[in-house]
């Protein structure tokens, strides 16, 4: 045999017993549940070690972090804002305004066909704009153009497959065949993409920062920024304060990517399915004609008087379904999970996708029907399944704003346009963009008509 032969069958050999043993490692009672081979696994790190690991956001990160910087961060964050109008009026107010900012810019369109995402994209980051960094931007503006661009790189480097939990199934809280509410990660949740650093660029928090702290007022707070550094002098004799520049930074840059991207995409479906389903936009016209009216602006306490729009908007997120994964997590302790053991700090996450279209708790998961979330009498009705912010300690933090943009917004196009496609509805395509750990939608255009010619050209 000649050398070169043995350093072609070495490594085949090793490989056919690695195979083995993973095979027989995952049949082993009380391991690790199914996951990926183990050979996908190592050139899932191959590919990672490629990329390189970016650990900008990580150590410092409210959505991952865990322990005493994770309860401070969190519980600082979710007061802050509520402080700020999170779920009151003077946020509702910024929704109202900048709802009318993206009808403008709709309008200007002048009926001709038009791809919303920039539009719908630009409305979301404005209001978590003003909360953040205090101030609103001009949809035209470079600067907010870039930073809109590197939002949009991210969101999409993150969603791709490479970076998403296996697929294996692993047993739901249901007894029966294995349907997967649960997941392994493979690979590692301390990656982040690349474009996250064309984030902090075209953000430049440090120098808002700088620019915060020299016309601070304590007993006058601006924005998120502020708030913060009044913390930051409040704490600074604590050595366990989590209350840091860096800290502030990273908090800041990760409440403004996620309060953009989750729901604009989610948006940018909504209009998507309205489109293809006119019967649906058409009830929702009626909604809103008969609880509202044509010359009032929407407001939250309509909400409840509109059943079906609020039916039409859950069941948008429940099919949009942007991040099928949620947010990777840790468990804490050995968790023994249907006869496995998930060690100590074993990444896990609930795979929200297969939660929200389980057909135990939703009759036509498949398809997109209001009538998931209506009583029989017209009544709006919750479901235990609908989780697309997650659940827990950790659920969504920037759930009630999202709920009352989604609404805002929608209402508030709806009262102005018909929304209409250059194609056919049973021609338009839903397949997303991109479907990994996260989901795109697909790039359209629509024509936004003014109620009054809309009207006029159903009759």
């Amino acid at each position: 045999m000649e050398l070169g032969d043995g350093a072609i069958l070495l490594p085949a050999a090793g490989t056919t017993y690695l195979i083995f043993w993973e095979r027989k490692w995952w049949q082993c009672p009380g391991k690790l549940p199914p996951g990926p081979m183990l050979l996908q696994f190592l050139s899932h790190i191959l590919q990672l070690k490629q990329r390189g690991f970016n650990k900008l956001l990580m150590k410092a990160s409210l959505l991952l972090a865990n322990g005493a910087r994770w309860k401070q961060l969190r519980r600082f964050s979710a007061s802050t804002l509520r402080n700020f109008g999170m779920g009151k009026k003077s946020i509702e107010e910024r929704i109202q305004e900048e709802s009318q900012y993206l009808v403008e810019e709709m309008g200007n369109t002048k009926g001709s066909p038009f791809n919303p995402t920039l539009a719908i994209t630009h409305s979301i980051a404005n209001v978590i704009c003003s909360i953040v960094f205090g101030n609103r931007f001009d949809y035209k503006d470079q600067k907010f153009l870039n930073l809109m661009g590197s939002i949009n790189n991210a969101f999409l480097d993150m969603s791709k497959t490479s970076s998403m939990p296996s697929q294996s199934p692993i047993p739901s809280a249901d007894s029966g065949p294995p349907t997967g509410s649960m997941r392994c990660f493979r690979g590692s949740c301390n990656t982040y993409p690349a474009h996250t650093i064309g984030l902090i660029t075209t953000t430049r928090p440090y120098k808002r920062v700088r620019i915060n702290q020299q016309s601070l007022d304590p007993s006058c707070p601006r924005d998120f920024i502020d708030s913060f550094l009044i913390r930051m002098e409040e704490e600074k004799q604590n050595p366990q304060s989590e209350f840091s520049t860096r800290n502030l930074v990273d908090t800041a840059i990760q409440l403004f990517f996620a309060g953009t991207e989750t729901t604009s995409s989610t948006l940018r479906f909504g209009l998507l399915f309205l489109v293809k389903y006119p019967e649906v936009q058409d009830k929702v016209h009626e909604e809103i004609d008969r609880v509202i009216g044509r010359t009032h602006s929407p407001a939250m306490n309509d909400r409840g008087r509109m059943p079906y729009t609020n039916a039409v908007i859950h069941e948008i997120q429940r099919l949009a379904n942007i991040l099928p994964f949620g947010v990777p997590r840790k468990v804490t302790c050995d968790t023994r999970f249907r006869g496995y053991l998930l060690p100590k700090d074993t990444d896990v996450c609930i795979a929200l996708g297969i939660i929200l279209q389980d057909p135990k708790y939703f009759k036509d998961p498949k398809s997109f029907h209001p009538e998931h979330f209506l009583a029989e009498e017209g009544h709006f009705k919750k479901n235990d399944s609908f989780l697309p912010f997650g659940t827990g300690k950790r659920v969504c933090l920037g759930k009630s704003l999202a709920l009352m943009e989604l609404f805002l917004m929608l209402t508030t196009i709806l009262q102005r346009f018909t929304l209409k496609s250059p194609k056919e509805p049973q021609e338009i395509d839903l397949t997303p963009k991109v479907n990994g750990s996260g989901i795109v939608p697909p790039s359209y255009e629509l024509y936004a008509l003014p109620r009054e010619e809309g009207l006029h050209d159903s009759t």
